[in-house]
Formats: structure tokens, sequence, C-alpha cells
């Protein structure tokens, strides 16, 4: 099994390092792939140095079997077809291709069969937000059609990458030490505040994230579900929580759905509220799976529910799910 990684040097590209070497995931030979800037740069796998190959239109990744791909939006159009046109399955973590129909969008506990059916060769990966959420909106489609979602994100540093979690931790200490807060990856500064923006707002009066929520999620799950939210950056520096409302079209018990999350794919619960046990992003970061709790009726709909999520967001909303991906499609015989 040849395996590549685009993009190597980011958050995510080092994250993959990370995940495969964890699942002990099946690999004869390594291959990385950057920029001009990060080829050259050499980094540790399982006790063996692999050195960053600049990604070029060439033959590369002939021979290859998966290549993830997490490199930008702009990387994933241009280098597309250099990728898969000896047939390798790029695995892509960028919004390129998500939406489009001949390119499958997958979270392996909720669609992994999609997976087996695509026709460039491309899989893409779900935005970091709508991946935790589907797995667990799929708990609760197995016990009710689930009409409508309204969620509100409350989005770490680290979905904006490596950069981002160091100007954080660069602003904390500013303001604590009375300096200038220097901005740069953020429209305002993070620390010590939240920002009701991610990414650039549209036409409708949504930010491009909010849609991808409402997209992604419709075709995830092969729904008609409508999906409402409000996108907000905190001032965590490693996984996304989100506060979820769901409206199903028969009531759902709260002991049903603990019961459902309970026993899904990918999601632990954690709803204890007298002993104050909920899911919290300094305790999931690092950690690989999705988190519950807060499960409670919502008191202006018979047939709504409410709960609370946390996920990290560079394992399960990145480089985990990918991996995920890539662990069916081996077990599927490619």
């Amino acid at each position: 099994m040849r395996i590549a990684i685009v993009g190597a040097s980011g958050a995510v590209g080092q994250e993959f390092l990370r995940v495969l070497d964890e699942r002990n995931f099946p690999i004869d030979d390594l291959v990385l792939f950057g920029s001009q800037r990060s080829a050259g740069r050499t980094y540790n796998f399982k006790g063996r140095d692999y050195e960053v190959k600049l990604l070029q239109h060439n033959d590369d990744f002939k021979g290859i079997d998966i290549a993830f791909v997490s490199a930008g939006g702009g990387t994933s159009l241009e280098f597309a077809e250099t990728i898969t046109k000896h047939g390798a399955v790029m695995i892509d973590n960028s919004s390129a291709f998500r939406m489009e129909q001949d390119v499958p969008l997958v979270v392996p506990e909720v669609n992994a069969a999609d997976a087996l059916v695509r026709p460039r060769g491309i899989i893409a990966n779900p935005n970091c937000t709508t991946i935790q959420m589907v797995v667990a909106l799929k708990a609760i489609e197995g016990l009710s059609h689930i009409r409508r979602v309204r969620v509100a994100t409350y989005q770490a540093a680290s979905g904006a990458g490596a950069a981002a979690m160091d100007e954080l931790m660069d602003q904390a200490r500013q303001v604590l030490d009375g300096e200038e807060v220097t901005v740069s990856k953020f429209p305002y500064q993070l620390a010590f505040n939240v920002i009701p923006q991610i990414d650039v707002f549209t036409d409708n009066g949504y930010t491009k994230e909010e849609m991808k929520m409402f997209n992604e999620t419709r075709k995830i799950m092969h729904s008609d579900i409508k999906v409402s939210a409000t996108c907000v950056r905190v001032p965590a520096l490693r996984a996304h929580s989100e506060a979820i409302w769901v409206e199903t079209e028969r009531p759902i018990s709260v002991d049903e759905a603990r019961e459902a999350f309970a026993k899904a794919e990918g999601l632990v619960l954690e709803d204890c509220p007298a002993e104050k046990k909920y899911p919290m992003p300094l305790f999931v970061a690092g950690k690989d799976p999705v988190y519950v709790g807060r499960i409670r009726k919502d008191l202006t709909d018979d047939c709504g529910l409410s709960f609370w999520l946390v996920g990290d967001q560079i394992k399960k909303g990145a480089a985990l799910n990918a991996v995920q991906i890539a662990e069916y499609l081996i077990a599927q015989g490619l």
C-alpha cells in the first residue's frame, strides 16, 4: 500500500501522520508533498525520515494507491487530475469538490458505501462542523426522520490552521502583558472574545461555513433535512462544540435519544448533569470520537430535542475521517 500526503507540513497534514501511526495503517511506502515553502523539510514516521517533495505536474503519483490531500481548494482543483490520472484515490479535505454531483461526500459512520462510487477517483471529506454533527444526527434519524436542525457552533482556533492556534496563544499573552494585540488570521482579536463570522458572507446573510452545514448535511444523509446554522469562532485552542436543536417527525424521549447515542458508532455519551458531566473542548482535544451530552426536550416543540456536541476538529473533523474512509476502501478491496 503506497500512500501520499499532500500538504504534509500543515496542521492537518501533520495530524495525518499521527493518525496513521496511531491506527497502525497498512503502509508499505509513504510519499510526502508540499509547496515550494515546505519542500525539503523532513518528518519522521515510524522511525524513518521522509523528505517533503515539491508538488508538481508530473508522474510522481504513479503507483500511489491513496492520496490524502489537505493543501487548500485551489491546490486540489489544480492538481486533481495529476493526482488521480494513474489510478490513485484522492481523499480531499478541501471544499473544492464537496458539492460536485460525481464526487461522493463521506462520513464513514453515516454513508460509507458512497465512497465506492467515485467516477473521478475523488472522495471529498466534509466540513469539520458537518462531520461531527451528522455522526450524531444519524443516531436520531434511525429513530425518526429529522425535519429541521438549528445549530450554533463554537469553533476553536484550530479550524483556521496551525498559524491561527499560534496567534490565539500570542494574543492571550499580549493581552495579559498589556501589549498591542497582533491580528492576522481572524477579522478581529480572538483572545477573550468571540467572532460571529467564519468564512465570508453570502448574499442571503449566512456565511459560507453556515451554508456548508446546510448543503453538506443533505448530501451526506441523502435527506431533505433543513439546517439553519450560526457559526462562531471562540477562543478555544482545539476541538469544536455545537449546540443543536432537532425537530423530528414524531416525538423522541430523552431516554430514547440517550440509548441511540450510546449505541451509535463514533459517539461517546457523556450526559450526567447532576454530576456536572458533559463534553468540553478542554477534555475532548486529541480524542477520536464525537462526544454528546446535555440531552433534553425542546421546551418549545413536542417533536424537538436539544443536545450538545464536542469533537476534535483536526482529528474527526479532518484527518481521522479521511483515514477512516481509506480504511473502509481497503476493507472493501479499494
